[in-house]
């Protein structure tokens, strides 16, 4: 038997919603701020610069070096995978702290959901 957790999603619209109704602000108003702070992230990032926000974690643009991969329906013919530029996202202490102890609750709380492989 393995454990898996149940898995949400929070959007854009629903993070907005949240902090609307968490700080009585306008979700309109909530909706420019978050499109503002995401649009200096990707400027940022496209400028190759580095992100750190304390505590929460820090984001990089890396190089992905170039590779040669294998095709999955005939694997005796290689692939080159070109390199690339690619976002890195490395949680801070208290994020990995604050993950790690919610995983620790739900494991032992109804939110688990257990699954029996055949």
């Amino acid at each position: 038997m393995s454990i898996m957790l149940k898995k949400n999603t929070m959007t854009k619209k629903k993070l907005i919603n949240s902090i609307s109704q968490d700080k009585g602000i306008h979700p309109n108003d909530v909706r420019h701020v978050i499109q503002a702070f995401l649009d200096k992230i990707t400027d940022s990032l496209s400028r190759g610069e580095r992100l750190e926000f304390r505590e929460f974690g820090v984001f990089e643009v890396v190089k992905r070096k170039k590779k040669i991969g294998r095709n999955p329906k005939d694997a005796a013919i290689p692939i080159i995978i070109p390199e690339r530029f690619a976002v890195k996202f490395i949680p801070g202490k208290t994020m990995r702290r604050v993950v790690e102890i919610d995983k620790k609750f739900a494991e032992t709380h109804e939110e688990v959901h257990e699954e029996v492989k055949v």
